[in-house]
Parts: C-alpha cells; sequence; structure tokens
C-alpha cells in the first residue's frame, strides 16, 4: 500500500512501536506520513527499545500521551529536546522503565501470559514507581520475584532496505527489537527503501518472511536523516540543524521544512 494509506492504519490512543536502533533505521518517512495526515492521532503511547529522532517528532507535534523506553535521546547529539521539554512540563507520562522489564514485558505478551517473572529491579526503588510490577513468589525455589506485565502493542512499523511482492522484507544485522516487534504486534507495517519482484537471501541481512509484516509501504530514503547501512550514513548535519532549532524554539518551523524534503 502507499505510505499514506499505511499512516491511516494508526489510531487515536494506539500503542505505536517504532523499530530501528537510536539514530539507525528509524521509520521517518512513516512518521512524516503521520503528522501529515488531516488529523494526525493523538494520546499515542510510543514503544521502543531506544528512541530517537522519530520519537521526538511525535512527542513535539503533539502526537504521545506515554513514552515507554529505555532511553530517548540522539546519541552524541545530546538530549532528545522535546521529549526532554515535554517530560519536564509534564505534558507526557514516562512510564519508567529498563531494559529488563521491556524486555520481560514483550517476552510475556509474545508468550501469551499476562506477566513475565524476574529477579531484575529487586532491591531498587524502581517498583515504588511502578506499582502495577506486583511481586510472585516462585512455586519451585519459594523466592520471592518480580512480575512484568505483558506490553500490548496495536501497530509496530519498522523500516527494511527492501521488500518483495510475496511480503518478505530485508533488513539489515543492525536489528534492534525488530523481530520481537513482529511477534508483540498486532499489525505490523513495514516500510522499504525498495520494493522487487523477490528477495535474494543475503549474510549480510535478515529477512523476515511473508507472514511476519501485514502490509509493505515503499518509502526511498525513508529512514533519513538517520542511517541505512548499507545504503546511506548517519546525516550529522540534519541532527544538528534539529537540535539547534529546537534550543532557539523553532521546533515548528523544523517540522514544517521538513515535512516537505
Amino acid at each position: 500500500m502507499s505510505l499514506a494509506e499505511a499512516a491511516e492504519i494508526v489510531k487515536d490512543s494506539d500503542t505505536l512501536a517504532l523499530g530501528g536502533m537510536t539514530l539507525y533505521r528509524r521509520p521517518l518517512s512513516y512518521v512524516k506520513a503521520l503528522l501529515r495526515r488531516r488529523q494526525p492521532p493523538r494520546d499515542l503511547t510510543l514503544l521502543s527499545f531506544t528512541g530517537g529522532l522519530e520519537s521526538d517528532l511525535l512527542i513535539g507535534g503533539d502526537c504521545v500521551q506515554t513514552v515507554r523506553s529505555a532511553y530517548v535521546g540522539l546519541e552524541a547529539f545530546g538530549f532528545a529536546p522535546m521529549f526532554t521539554q515535554y517530560a519536564q512540563q509534564q505534558r507526557i507520562q514516562v512510564l519508567e522503565e529498563t531494559e529488563a522489564s521491556l524486555v520481560m514485558g514483550i517476552r510475556a505478551q509474545i508468550s501469551g501470559s499476562g506477566f513475565m517473572p524476574s529477579r531484575a529491579w529487586l532491591g531498587t526503588d524502581l517498583p515504588v514507581l511502578r506499582p502495577d510490577v506486583k511481586t510472585v513468589i516462585d512455586p519451585y525455589s519459594g523466592d520471592e520475584l518480580l512480575a512484568f506485565p505483558a506490553i500490548p502493542c496495536d501497530v509496530a512499523v519498522i523500516h527494511g532496505l527492501a521488500g518483495d511482492r510475496e511480503g518478505n522484507v530485508l533488513l539489515n544485522n543492525n536489528l534492534g527489537i525488530d523481530m520481537e516487534l513482529v511477534y508483540v504486534a498486532d499489525v505490523v507495517i513495514a516500510t522499504v527503501e525498495r520494493v522487487v519482484d523477490k528477495l535474494e537471501r543475503t549474510l549480510d541481512g535478515v529477512i523476515i518472511p511473508y507472514p511476519g509484516c501485514d502490509f509493505i509501504a515503499e518509502a526511498p530514503s525513508g529512514a533519513a536523516p538517520t542511517s541505512c547501512y548499507p545504503l546511506y550514513q548517519l546525516d550529522g548535519e540534519a541532527i544538528l540543524q534539529y537540535t539547534e532549532a529546537c534550543n532557539a524554539g523553532r521546533f515548528a518551523q523544523f517540522l514544517a521544512d521538513f515535512m516537505h524534503c
């Protein structure tokens, strides 16, 4: 389907997972398509192992209510400015997560279980911030464990190098948690650099077989200005322009220009 059609799948209050990792292979074209909608989605829960520019744009575009991520930032380029601003002003809810809590919650959802037990967070104050994380007793050892609740996901969007007409999608080897998102989400959308008749097997990538993705949308340079190895590298100048614009209070102008590039 077209990118615009794929963007209409996300509804208000959905949990939206965005694939890729930090500033690598993020679905920026899809984020643009969401923001170009006549009525962009509202009150989204963003789910990601790490959030980057794609998440910051949706937050600044007033699409997000809750963030579930172990990290939101721009790596060497500093804080994610709109996430930082909205969190400090309490305009979004930041649901406290760590790598362990995200992994356990995703595993529980994939397993069809209400929770996943773990020793993670034991002896810390994190459960005070997350009263929904309960304690359970291991029936075999008698040990007290934490029960991380399953994390549901309505829509996951990943960006790939290519997709074919049978529905297979090629990723590079910097996977993040994209393969897990394929299993955890109710609907999986893949934006791809190009659509081909049939994908060829490669050692420098992973193919998601056709049952894994529900929809494919062609989006050349769809991860820019983040990188999409081996096709193009990170555009550091564009990231710096973004942080400078936000720090100067010009997010709206940057977003308007970005939407038309």
